[in-house]
């Protein structure tokens, strides 16, 4: 079935702001329903696809962020600290005061002047459903067996590709085979990205989970989510330069000096669900790197082995930003 395609437009989101009052609620839907500057969702969806937390307001900010450069991590409709994270540093490069809410004026300034829409209808391809798809193995040595750590299902690879949650993607697509080609199903509307300018320094804030790219003149490009070190395996600290980057890395285990991961040593194909995602930018240091990750949805909540996390969507921006011999890396 044909789903409608969801612009930015004249109408307000269905629902308010959770703890505003109705006066500001009222200006909230006057500002977004002036034309095109306002930013709207509006279509029939279905009524679970925003059930509980999930929320319209919640997910138009997350995909405005996205485009926007601050990255909020996965495109889920649920508030947390990844999508607070992303709020603050757009609102602190733009002058606002930085609450982490989401109101009219953040909204406002989000939108811009863009018409984009915000979801929009795909069509599953007979490519997208080739395969192969097989589920993860548990064990290292078993993905070491494997030619490569590859989607599972067509749904989580659709997801990713437009930097989605599974759960979402099937909340706006309620009982549908994604195993089937020329089915269409909704999903957050791809838009041309312009590659990051050329990234002179990274900062990774380890105390809030973030990294910074920043170009000439030191000018801040764009922020991530990031899960990084863990108490047991701290990341470094001081400043590092940017190695050397590997699309589609392999991952190599090397148990001498590791208290994980068994006493075997492994290497394991390349793949989205490899142990470092998709992309490995090495800083020059033997084990450490920024990557992506198997595991979108824990970016920044959970811990790292001493490593740089990132989605494996904003591994592949950065990656394609930064300069080997040249970019920086500082850790504080």
């Amino acid at each position: 079935m044909k789903q409608p395609t969801l612009l930015i437009a004249m109408s307000f989101i269905s629902v308010g702001i959770a703890g505003q009052t109705a006066s500001a609620q009222t200006e909230q839907s006057q500002v977004l329903s002036d034309g095109p500057k306002a930013a709207s969702i509006e279509a029939d969806l279905p009524d679970s696809a925003f059930a509980d937390k999930r929320s319209k307001d919640v997910l138009l900010a997350q995909v405005l962020l996205d485009r926007r450069g601050h990255s909020p991590g996965v495109l889920d409709g649920y508030p947390g600290g990844n999508t607070t994270r992303a709020i603050k540093a757009y609102q602190k490069s733009h002058g606002m005061k930085e609450d982490g809410a989401i109101d009219a004026e953040l909204l406002r300034k989000l939108t811009g002047d863009t018409t984009k829409p915000i979801l929009s209808s795909y069509k599953i391809t007979s490519k997208d459903v080739a395969g192969p798809f097989k589920a993860v193995p548990s064990t290292m040595a078993a993905m070491a067996d494997r030619d490569a750590l590859g989607y599972a299902s067509p749904e989580e690879m659709l997801a990713e590709r437009f930097h989605m949650s599974p759960g979402l993607l099937r909340a706006l697509n309620p009982d549908t085979d994604f195993k089937q080609a020329d089915t269409e199903v909704l999903v957050v509307a791809k838009h041309s990205e312009s590659p990051l300018a050329a990234v002179r320094r990274i900062e990774v804030d380890k105390a809030n989970a973030e990294v910074r790219a920043y170009g000439e003149s030191d000018k801040l490009l764009a922020t991530f989510p990031a899960t990084v070190g863990s108490s047991d395996f701290p990341s470094p600290s001081g400043t590092m330069k940017v190695n050397a980057i590997a699309a589609k890395p392999n991952y190599s285990f090397q148990p001498d000096d590791q208290k994980w991961g068994g006493d075997t040593s492994l290497t394991l194909p390349p793949g989205p669900n490899n142990p470092v995602g998709s992309t490995w930018i090495d800083l020059g240091k033997e084990g450490y790197g920024i990557h992506g990750t198997p595991e979108p949805s824990k970016i920044g909540k959970t811990a790292s082995h001493g490593c740089v996390r990132l989605t494996n969507w904003d591994a592949a921006v950065l990656a394609k930003a930064v300069i080997p011999g040249k970019t920086e890396v500082v850790f504080n």
